[in-house]
């Protein structure tokens, strides 16, 4: 395997025009899955590529679009109707942390750039479109949703980029996601890209069926981030596993710490106890408006909200620096989950602690976890005489015509059933 220390960007022959975003952004040396996967899409061959968040693969396939469109410009007699570039995101935040690094990174050219995705601004982004962009980031409902009003067309696209590939199949999104492959260009038209944190079956067979050949590259996570990660174990009850949090979290030194569980509604309910302990936490789910979402993210990466409780679908794509602890409130079903989560505190180098709960509940998935990542998790006991007395949050207020609530709003006869 190549030593991906003595890759440069500077040696990798990338048009002038991408060297001021390069320094911008401060990158000297590739990454695993920069070193392993420009050279191939630098050559003009598709790429789907095995690796995580915090690995440095945003910058690795914005690079590659921008050299593909750069070196391989449209003849200046065709009339344009559509973006040059497609990347698609599987969730918000993720579509507009893309964008932001697009910007970045291409500081030195002169493409337009634009995001798309649902939750506000939707004649802001529709009247952005209109005047024509040449990369469009987004997610896959609001992308089709313009495609569908043909304010943009598909003709023009010379690459395709599908980011977190799995998480496109966990949401649901994969009928979207070949709508749109197959309104593009021919594969051998066009640069494929598609990353995803595990190449299952299904993600490989979405990407023979729509890319060109494409080159498999994988970087696999354990290498990635468990040696970095100071893993620690506790077995409490189910009883004891809030107060067993409280108490980690008022004695360990965290600045920023994650809340890994399986249901969204015990994400509401693990934040709500935290802070009516005294301990500032937010719940971030799909729930949340989008204002409301960016100014908790701001808050988190600000370090003003020591804690963010969420799901692992939720958390997908939150780019966050300088995570502190992780804490697996909820051991994940799936072992590959829990190096995902572990890796958000230990990204660029970087090093973390993690601190997972083996309960009544979850303790199943301990040895297929261990068994993942080769070795087993040092454990530390917890002193039940000394837990600390919890208080207990008042219930939230039920929402009208919601569970449990005094029937349903009445619906206006010219109301359409959905």
């Amino acid at each position: 395997m190549t030593d991906n220390t003595t890759i440069t960007f500077q040696s990798l022959g990338l048009p002038k025009e991408l060297i001021p975003g390069i320094e911008k952004a401060g990158f000297e040396t590739c990454t695993a899955i920069q070193a392993q996967t420009l050279p191939i899409v630098l050559a003009g061959h598709d790429v789907a590529g095995q690796a995580q968040t915090g690995t440095g693969k945003t910058a690795a396939f914005l690079l590659a679009t921008f050299n593909r469109l750069l070196t391989d410009p449209l003849p200046p007699e065709r009339k344009r109707s559509g973006p040059r570039a497609v990347l698609l995101a599987p969730t918000r935040e993720l579509a507009i942390q893309i964008h932001a690094d697009a910007l970045v990174l291409g500081c030195g050219t002169e493409f337009k750039m634009a995001v798309v995705f649902g939750g506000k601004d939707y004649e802001k982004q529709r009247e952005t479109l209109r005047q024509g962009v040449d990369i469009l980031i987004g997610t896959p409902g609001r992308f089709i949703d313009y495609f569908k009003q043909k304010i943009f067309s598909l003709r023009d696209a010379q690459v395709m980029v599908l980011d977190e590939a799995d998480r496109m199949f966990d949401l649901g999104f994969i009928k979207d996601i070949r709508y749109i492959l197959r309104r593009l260009p021919p594969a051998d038209q066009r640069l494929n890209l598609l990353f995803s944190a595990t190449l299952s079956q299904r993600v490989i067979e979405l990407a023979y069926e729509h890319m060109n050949e494409p080159e498999v590259v994988r970087i696999e996570p354990e290498k990635m981030t468990v040696d970095r990660v100071t893993q620690t174990l506790y077995f409490p009850g189910n009883d004891e596993k809030i107060p067993l949090l409280i108490g980690l979290m008022r004695t360990m030194n965290a600045t920023r710490t994650m809340v890994f569980v399986n249901m969204k509604r015990e994400a509401d309910r693990i934040a709500r106890y935290l802070q009516h302990n005294g301990i500032g936490a937010r719940a971030i789910s799909g729930d949340v408006p989008q204002n409301k979402r960016m100014k908790m993210l701001e808050d988190f990466q600000a370090g003003t909200l020591p804690v963010l409780v969420a799901t692992d679908v939720a958390s997908r794509g939150l780019h966050v620096n300088d995570v502190s602890h992780v804490v697996n409130y909820d051991l994940p079903n799936d072992p590959e989950d829990y190096v995902h989560r572990i890796g958000r505190t230990a990204r660029a180098g970087a090093s973390g602690d993690a601190l997972s709960f083996a309960c009544e509940t979850y303790a199943q998935s301990l040895p297929d976890i261990e068994a993942y990542i080769g070795h087993r998790i040092p454990t530390a006991s917890i002193d039940h005489d000394n837990l600390p007395e919890i208080k207990i949050p008042p219930r939230p207020p039920r929402k009208p015509g919601g569970p449990g609530g005094r029937g349903r709003p009445k619906r206006n006869s010219n109301q359409r059933r959905r």
